[in-house]
Order: C-alpha cells, then structure tokens, then sequence
C-alpha cells in the first residue's frame, strides 16, 4: 500500500481534490474521502456538484442511500462501502484508526494545507506515526503552478 502525502501550498483543496480524485476514477478505482467534521463534508458534498461550469464529479454520502454504488464516498467515519482502492484524508482526519481497523487500499493519500499550522503540524504527526509502521510513504509538494512535485 502507497501512502502519499500532498502538501497544499499555492491551491485550495477545493482546485487540487477533484483533480486528484477524477485521475483515480480514470484508474478505474473507486474512492472514500474522509474529514473531520459534518460542516466540511456538507461543503464538499455541496462543492462536488458545481466545481466546474462543464463537468461534475459523481459522488455520494451516507444520507443519498446507495454508498456501494458511489465511485466517490464522503464520510467522517471509517466506512467504505463502496470497496474503495485509494481512501483521501483531509481537514486532519486521522489515517492510523483506519489501518488498525483492518483497512486495505492501493493507496492513501493525505492532503494538508501548508498555509494551516494545524493541519500542518497534523501531517506532520501522522508522517512520524505512519513512518513507525514501516509503511512507504512518499510527499509531494505543490510548486507554484500548482503541480506536484515528489519531494521525499
């Protein structure tokens, strides 16, 4: 299992999210995209539907019913119902509950706004924690256009 982390330094999470998850639909993989609080999964949900004037990213939360059919699941828990293959950690949600309950995924990605010293110092924890388990991680880093740049 990768574990990347993506340090947002000159985009919102709003311009990099849908970016990211619309490549790991094109792999053919489905996704759980986990936060922190009930507010921020009401904005993204909301956000997810109108982020681009041509397009929209098909999505669902528990209270749409269905989750198993959903290619992108938002949740605050550590369902996945939708048997994703790459699970996104944002707003400092924590990956280490997920993985101790016995999750499985291609891949996980952490993303954090470098711009917030505390999803900074969150991301930095979890680096520590996660690098004691002896999982692979990687970081990459937003240069000022926006792409990203592995940096470790």
């Amino acid at each position: 299992m990768d574990v990347w982390f993506y340090h947002l330094t000159t985009q919102p999470l709003e311009k990099a999210l849908p970016t990211l998850l619309e490549r790991s639909i094109e792999r053919g993989w489905t996704a759980v995209v986990q936060m922190s609080s009930q507010e921020r999964l009401t904005s993204l949900d909301n956000f997810l539907w109108t982020y681009a004037e041509e397009s929209f990213l098909a999505h669902g939360t528990a209270a749409d019913g269905d989750p198993e059919l959903q290619h992108v699941y938002l949740t605050t828990g550590p369902e996945n119902p939708n048997e994703a293959e790459v699970r996104f950690f944002i707003e400092s949600a924590r990956v280490s509950p997920i993985l101790d309950g016995g999750g499985v995924y291609e891949r996980i990605v952490v993303m954090f706004d470098g711009n917030n010293d505390e999803e900074l110092q969150a991301a930095r924890a979890q680096w520590k924690e996660l690098k004691a388990k002896e999982l692979e991680l990687s970081y990459w880093q937003q240069d000022e256009n926006g792409a990203w740049a592995k940096k470790a």
